[in-house]
């Protein structure tokens, strides 16, 4: 094997570990804004504070008044320092979990090739990577924190985070939106920057609870708070769902129909998580299916999904060839081919109907093969038959 087929190229092992980095970045962004944001409102609650005590001590409050006040002030100061103190223990484990990805991504460089048996040890540390973002995106979230535990991987991986999510996308699918809010109130900002939708769907399915229980004065109420200052981006939506309340929760009338439907809540589910992964630079497939997917495009030819593929590659799990392998046969389907920088043709080439190219003494022989009629060839590939005088000569430049 050459050096120029073994030698590792780091910078395309690395285009599908970027959620690594991306997600610390903007869970640290988060946390700074969160800090910014008490800050803030703790800065002008203490200026707040300290002038209506002076002008109550120039309007000749009583010291005891004057020192409960301050006593307030301190405490409510001390409970800011606590939140931050947490925000920056938060900070630091980001930190180091940032710290060793990066390390654990520059020791590719230092390997010099695919052979070399430090490489096979970083490629099992991704495969157990990718294998426990798998599970976290299949909902098994206690089995990815064991296998990240006995990997020794925690700080490679982002169990919590995706524990978080499956358990919002959970309430949501069991009709409970109050969780799913308060993550939008948390990330309102953020949100606001990608134009997201989340929020408002989340108000209108409330909405739609409440008139479903013929609460229709709360509902009222509740649109005129929640919705009617959305007037402007979603004044469509906001007049269906005034309309809702003159129809049933039976009605076949479309579109309140589609209103009331539960599939609303499938809906919202799935809203939040591609939100969620949106938010945090998370890719919507797993990275382990992505990974698969670029290892199959390079093994894949066109007689991996013939019609006319043999009975041993269609019926067995034991193909040779793991494109044809029934487990792995429906996810490489929509691969691209692998891209061939040499290719060899067959002698005395020709071109079917079809446009594909093949040897003619190749298609005769298939056809003897099948028993076709005198005159008659078919595609190895596709199966379909033709006259072999619709056959043509092509010509290699």
């Amino acid at each position: 094997m050459s050096m120029s087929t073994t030698k590792l190229n780091a910078e395309n092992h690395l285009l599908l570990d970027q959620p690594l980095l991306r997600l610390p970045h903007e869970l640290l962004r988060k946390n700074f804004k969160t800090a910014q944001r008490y800050f803030e409102r703790e800065q002008k609650e203490l200026k707040d504070g300290i002038h209506n005590v002076a002008k109550d001590a120039l309007a000749g409050a009583s010291p005891e008044d004057s020192l409960a006040s301050l006593d307030s002030m301190i405490n409510r100061m001390q409970g800011f320092k606590r939140k931050l103190e947490g925000l920056h223990d938060e900070e630091k484990t980001l930190h180091e979990h940032s710290r060793k990805r990066i390390a654990h991504l520059q020791d590719l460089y230092s390997i010099p090739s695919l052979v070399d048996e430090s490489y096979d040890k970083w490629s099992r540390t991704r495969l157990d990577r990718l294998l426990v973002d798998f599970l976290l995106r299949s909902g098994y979230g206690n089995s990815a924190r064991q296998l990240a535990e006995e990997k020794g991987i925690q700080d490679l991986v982002d169990v919590d985070v995706f524990i978080q999510c499956s358990r919002i996308e959970a309430s949501l699918r069991n009709r409970n939106v109050s969780e799913c809010l308060a993550w939008c109130g948390e990330n309102k900002s953020s949100l606001k920057k990608i134009n997201s939708t989340l929020e408002f769907e989340l108000r209108m399915q409330q909405f739609i609870e409440l008139v479903r229980d013929h609460r229709h004065r709360e509902a009222t109420a509740y649109s005129k708070k929640f919705l009617a200052p959305q007037g402007d981006k979603h004044l469509d939506d906001i007049m269906k769902a005034a309309a809702l309340l003159a129809f049933m929760p039976t009605t076949k009338c479309q579109p309140y129909k589609d209103m009331y439907s539960s599939k609303r809540w499938e809906f919202l589910a799935t809203t939040f998580v591609n939100t969620h992964h949106t938010l945090y630079g998370l890719p919507s497939r797993p990275l382990l299916h992505i990974a698969l997917s670029a290892g199959l495009s390079a093994l894949k030819t066109p007689s991996c999904h013939s019609s006319i593929a043999t009975s041993s590659n269609a019926s067995t799990t034991t193909s040779l060839c793991p494109i044809c392998s029934t487990e792995l046969n429906d996810l490489a389907r929509n691969v691209p081919y692998a891209h061939h920088v040499r290719s060899s043709v067959d002698p005395d080439p020709v071109v079917l109907p079809n446009n594909r190219i093949h040897g003619r003494e190749k298609l005769e022989e298939f056809a003897v093969k099948l028993g076709l009629p005198a005159g008659r060839i078919r595609d190895p590939t596709t199966g379909d038959e033709w006259d072999n005088t619709t056959l043509r000569k092509v010509f290699i430049m």
